[in-house]
């Protein structure tokens, strides 16, 4: 690089010499470019899990199996009483229950604090 003096005192230019041409991105890249070279891509969120069935259909189940088997049972009732018997059909809201010696009776699910197998 070299000086040369212009008219007048204390007034330089600056002569550059020849350098090849640099192909120069002129307009400033948006700031969703830069952030795409610097971060990975996102992955979409993982979805939920889904939601538990409202019924499992294991006390149906249950039902089933000691229907099959003639299981004897013990039902203990909301206020203490305890029946005994065989579990002979079910649905959405009572059982059928055979007993030896009495008559059968139909019990609301609702009026069954628990059961147990007999013995």
């Amino acid at each position: 690089m070299r000086f040369v003096a212009a008219a007048g005192p204390l007034c330089y230019l600056w002569v550059w010499h020849p350098v090849e041409a640099i192909n120069r991105k002129l307009i400033r890249p948006s700031l969703n470019e830069i952030k795409e070279q610097i971060a990975p891509p996102r992955r979409a969120p993982p979805q939920k899990k889904p939601a538990p069935p409202d019924q499992t259909n294991a006390e149906n189940f249950y039902y089933v199996k000691q229907m099959q088997a003639k299981t004897p049972m013990v039902f203990v009732l909301r206020d203490g009483e305890t029946l005994h018997g065989t579990i002979e059909w079910y649905d959405k809201c009572c059982l059928k229950v055979n007993r030896t010696g009495v008559p059968n009776i139909l019990l609301y699910k609702p009026a069954i604090k628990y059961m147990y197998k007999e013995g």
